[in-house]
């Protein structure tokens, strides 16, 4: 996708806007993921047929993320460098979703589909947060 499209998607073409957009989106996903995970781990963990242990660590680590996340996307320039740390770590979670789902995990149908799907939105998480960083980068770079 281009920056424009990611711009249409994010309902704006000011990247700075769409970069706190995107951040906030991943934001409130993951805090919702990290919330069920706490609340309802252990009909998840029977529905996914993974160890209900885990889904509670899990979902602790995801919200606090996402309050970070979420933190981030609240400030009116957010910080480069957290920005790449965002987008690093999205995309160290979908590579360890789907290495996890290969080497150490047997789910359930449902678990070998939402496994894979959760890696895929947090990785196009991190493109959409890519693609508006780079904008703004080169938007700023312009005006200097």
């Amino acid at each position: 996708m281009s920056a424009t499209q990611f711009a249409a998607l994010a309902r704006t073409t000011e990247p700075q806007t769409m970069l706190r957009r995107f951040l906030a989106l991943d934001a409130a996903v993951t805090g919702v993921n990290g919330i069920a995970y706490l609340a309802a781990s252990g009909p998840l963990g029977r529905l996914l047929d993974i160890d209900s242990g885990l889904l509670p660590a899990l979902g602790l680590v995801l919200t606090v993320y996402a309050a970070g996340v979420a933190w981030l996307s609240s400030r009116r320039q957010p910080p480069v460098l957290p920005v790449r740390a965002v987008i690093e770590i999205n995309l160290a979670w979908a590579v360890l979703s789907f290495v996890a789902l290969a080497v150490w995990l047997s789910p359930s149908t449902a678990g070998a589909v939402w496994i894979p799907l959760q890696a895929l939105v947090v990785a196009g998480f991190a493109l959409a947060q890519h693609v508006a960083l780079r904008a703004l980068t080169a938007d700023q770079d312009i005006s200097d």
